[in-house]
């Protein structure tokens, strides 16, 4: 994936950046409740697979903040084009594999490519996310659990992609809600920039439909 390195001379965050990269433990996380009620109805309406149609909606949110596609390459800030999604999918055996989806493009393109990727990363996936994984935006569910809060593995070294999660949905007040959780490195991203990605969201939420230009 292309990617252009942030003028280090010019960044704006520099003294954050150099702040929050010396920690050993430097993510930021928040989890919010999304309104995906017109986004479920057009899911059943449609026929559309819900997880893929959502991971769509949220990579395109994910791309959409240009902190997210962010990452730290040799000390110093890097600014990827477009980001991929890996997610996690469930295997048979109760193991899971890993499965790259491009979410910029089309969802009339997006849908069957993702489909048939899904499946042979069910059947022969691993959990090699290939040389570029710096790209990559994380992604991972817990469909059994309607959560409040959730505490994800990391790496040490910390590591710089965005990680996404959400769990199960349930209605409120006439309303079905699910839990969104976005982890981020703070040495990239700040408070302002994850609800940037929330705002985001809704707004690809509210636009998707596979007749819509989405």
């Amino acid at each position: 994936m292309k990617y252009q390195v942030i003028d280090w001379g010019s960044y704006p965050r520099r003294a954050h950046f150099e702040y929050f990269n010396a920690m050993a433990d430097p993510y930021a996380g928040v989890t919010a409740e999304v309104d995906i009620t017109r986004f479920l109805a057009t899911c059943r309406e449609e026929e559309l697979p819900f997880f893929l149609s959502f991971l769509y909606c949220a990579g395109r949110a994910a791309n959409a903040v240009p902190q997210l596609r962010q990452r730290v390459l040799a000390g110093r800030p890097v600014e990827f084009a477009a980001c991929d999604t890996s997610h996690t999918v469930l295997r048979e055996d109760g193991t899971y594999s890993y499965c790259r989806l491009n979410c910029m493009q089309p969802f009339g393109t997006y849908l069957p490519a993702a489909l048939a990727a899904q499946e042979e990363a069910r059947i022969h996936g691993d959990l090699d996310d290939g040389e570029d994984a710096l790209s990559l935006l994380f992604v991972s569910t817990l469909p059994w659990v309607r959560y409040t809060a959730l505490r994800q593995p990391v790496p040490v070294p910390a590591d710089s992609n965005p990680r996404l999660t959400w769990g199960r949905y349930g209605t409120s007040g006439g309303r079905t809600l699910m839990p969104v959780t976005l982890l981020v490195n703070h040495a990239l991203v700040d408070g302002v920039h994850m609800g940037q990605f929330y705002a985001a969201l809704d707004r690809e939420l509210a636009a998707f439909g596979p007749s819509k230009p989405v």
